[in-house]
């Protein structure tokens, strides 16, 4: 499922799943920290909450395994973290990343290091979602992790 109509979002919600595990987690990063300052969370509360307490769940993790736990999610494993994922609604599975994202910037979480380069074949991809707006970025988001977790 993709929550947009634009063409130029769904062919880059294409071309990331086509990226590896570990670079779309890079990718997903590195977009938040490109408009986090206009990111204005807004989602029902129900949503908050269910997104929370996963997350919470992940935070609790030791840090190896925070990082595969993200890992499951976005490559569909099933595991128990992917299921409880892949049951949440599209607000609450996007929320999940935004606090995966806050989590890393504050440290709470296992963070990219900092010597971490993308790579080069994603290019293309990061120059076509920067020139999206920041609706497109955010329609572009909900569509990528909107599929993850585990696969019924």
């Amino acid at each position: 499922m993709t929550f947009t109509t634009d063409e130029k979002t769904k062919k880059s919600v294409e071309q990331f799943r086509k990226f590896d595990v570990d670079t779309q987690l890079a990718l997903l990063w590195f977009g938040y920290l490109d408009i986090k300052e206009q990111l204005i969370p807004a989602n029902q509360t129900s949503a908050q909450e269910t997104a929370a307490a996963l997350y919470d769940q992940i935070k609790a993790l030791p840090e190896e395994q925070q990082l595969q736990a993200q890992r499951d999610i976005a490559s569909c494993a099933n595991t128990d973290v992917s299921r409880a994922y892949k049951a949440l609604s599209s607000s609450a599975k996007i929320d999940v990343w935004l606090r995966i994202a806050q989590g890393m910037e504050e440290g709470s979480l296992i963070q990219v290091p900092s010597s971490y380069q993308l790579p080069s074949e994603t290019k293309e991809f990061v120059d076509t979602i920067q020139t999206l707006d920041f609706e497109q970025r955010i329609d572009f988001t909900r569509s990528a992790v909107f599929e993850m977790g585990v696969q019924s």
